[in-house]
């Protein structure tokens, strides 16, 4: 059975019958390594997570901050590939991972592995959807048509400057709205832009599909601010950085629960 966009809009909706946001933690594929990623994507769905954003780690991520760096650089080290992180989608079902997963790929991986051969395998392994950070909407459309021709979200991404261009970007949007909080690299922050109350009424005046949050999410004051605001919230690095703090916990078998209980606590 193909996994589809629909279990996206499932996943917001049941989040806003139980009145809250949705919660999408980012995790690297490979990191710490194969099979402890799998563990930490299911402890996270165990914790109460909606939406697993996996990244496809990639020697040039102009998006990410110095934590995801680190975290893509020790990924590859463990000899993570494109297409193991394609693989990997597939042992998380077969692991008993249910909530969607969407597939954070840069670009160019994907453009030299094949557009149609990537929302297609991507698809068949048990993906929803993709989020690509480094693809502007002008260029989007052969990916996004594709995507949007086999029921497979293209999430789209706005930032507070996109300005008159966000009207134009989420017409066209599939799945929900990532709106990016701050100007930069994805990083933890201590506060957010004083503007970001305008930017996100903004984007809602052109859509009715879910907004949620990224870039720099990382403490639950932050959650408490964005709660009223938003239908999603996105933690990367803070979760990211977490497993690092316990990196030499899952490097050794007898202390691997002690790393996977301080996530579960942190989340």
């Amino acid at each position: 059975m193909l996994a589809t966009s629909e279990a996206i809009q499932q996943a917001f909706l049941r989040a806003k019958q139980n009145r809250r946001p949705a919660f999408l933690p980012f995790i690297m594929a490979g990191y710490p390594n194969y099979e402890q990623t799998i563990k930490i994507a299911l402890t996270l769905q165990e914790s109460g997570a909606d939406i697993i954003e996996l990244g496809f780690p990639y020697s040039d991520p102009l998006a990410d901050g110095p934590v995801l760096q680190e975290a893509a650089e020790h990924a590859l080290k463990q000899g993570m590939t494109f297409s193991k992180g394609l693989e990997l989608i597939r042992d998380l079902r077969k692991r008993g991972l249910t909530i969607p997963i969407l597939a954070f790929c840069y670009y160019n991986p994907i453009y030299q592995y094949g557009l149609e051969r990537f929302v297609q395998e991507a698809q068949e392994a048990g993906a929803n959807g993709v989020l690509v950070p480094d693809l502007p909407h002008e260029e989007a459309s052969p990916l996004s048509s594709i995507c949007r021709e086999n029921n497979f979200a293209f999430i789209s991404l706005v930032a507070p400057t996109s300005k008159e261009r966000i009207k134009q970007i989420v017409e066209h949007a599939q799945g929900f709205i990532y709106c990016i909080s701050s100007l930069g690299v994805t990083g933890i922050r201590d506060r957010f832009s004083e503007e970001l109350d305008g930017f996100l009424k903004e984007v809602r005046n052109h859509t009715s599909l879910p907004l949620a949050v990224g870039f720099g999410v990382s403490k639950k004051e932050h959650v408490d601010f964005l709660a009223p605001q938003v239908d999603g919230i996105i933690v990367g690095s803070a979760i990211v950085r977490k497993i690092g703090e316990h990196l030499l916990e899952y490097q050794d078998e007898q202390k691997e629960e002690e790393a996977i209980l301080a996530l579960k606590r942190f989340v």
